[in-house]
C-alpha cells in the first residue's frame, strides 16, 4: 500500500476539567478514572493525548474562570477534540457556615460553561459523586438532578453517577477509609467503568 492509501491516523485530544474527583486523589495509581478511561482508550488502539485539569477544592466559579484557556492552548483546531467536565461536589460543600456556591450560581456557572464550550467542542459532563455525609449528600443529590435537566435542555450529554456509586461496595468505604471524600482504587476504577460502558463515550465498549 502506498502512503497516499495508507489509513489516516486521528489525533484525538481530551481536557478533563473539574476538581479533585477528576484529578484523582486518593488514588495510589495516581490515575482516578480520568487516567484510568484514557488508558483503556490507548490500550484498545486510539491515538489519545489527554489532558488531566483537574484542581482540589475548584468550584464550579473557579472551573468558569478558567477552562477556556486551558483548553485552547491544548486543543488545536486540527485535532478531534473532546472536553469532558466534572464537578459540584465543592459547590456544595459548606465553608464557615455558608455554602460555597449557591445552586442558583452553579446552575449560572453549568449552563454558561456548557454553552459556550459545545460551540467549539465536543463535550460531555459527568456528574458530581456522593460523598459520606448525608446531609452533603442530599445537596449534592438535588444540584446532580439540576445539572442532569440543564443538560438535556442545553442537548449535552451527561452521565450522571450519583446513584450508583451512592450503593457501590467500594466507593463510600474507601472515601470514609481514605479522608471522608475521595475514594481509592477500586473506586475510580467503578466510576471508569461506568464511563466505559456509556454509549456517549467516544471510546465507550458498547461503541466497539
Amino acid at each position: 500500500m502506498s502512503t497516499s492509501q495508507s489509513k489516516t491516523v486521528i489525533d484525538h485530544r481530551i481536557c478533563f476539567v473539574g476538581d479533585s474527583f477528576v484529578q484523582g486523589t486518593g488514588d495510589p495509581l495516581c490515575l482516578g478514572w480520568a487516567g484510568r478511561v484514557a488508558q483503556d482508550a490507548v490500550a484498545r488502539g486510539v491515538n489519545l493525548t489527554h489532558y488531566n485539569l483537574g484542581i482540589r477544592r475548584d468550584t464550579s466559579r473557579d472551573i468558569a474562570a478558567r477552562w477556556q484557556q486551558e483548553c485552547a492552548v491544548r486543543l488545536p483546531a486540527d485535532c478531534e477534540a473532546l472536553v469532558v467536565f466534572s464537578f459540584g461536589v465543592n459547590d456544595t460543600s459548606i465553608f464557615k457556615g455558608v455554602q460555597r456556591v449557591s445552586e442558583e450560581e452553579s446552575l449560572t456557572n453549568f449552563q454558561n460553561i456548557l454553552s459556550t464550550s459545545s460551540s467549539s467542542y465536543k463535550v460531555l459532563v459527568i456528574g458530581p459523586p456522593p460523598m459520606p455525609d448525608s446531609a452533603h449528600n442530599r445537596r449534592v443529590a438535588q444540584l446532580d438532578k439540576q445539572f442532569t435537566e440543564l443538560a438535556a435542555t442545553l442537548n449535552v450529554p451527561y452521565l450522571s453517577v450519583f446513584e450508583v456509586l451512592r450503593k457501590d461496595e467500594h466507593w463510600l468505604k474507601e472515601a470514609i477509609a481514605n479522608d471522608f471524600a475521595h475514594p481509592g482504587r477500586r473506586g475510580y476504577e467503578r466510576l471508569a467503568g461506568l464511563m466505559q460502558d456509556w454509549s456517549e463515550w467516544c471510546f465507550s465498549t458498547t461503541n466497539g
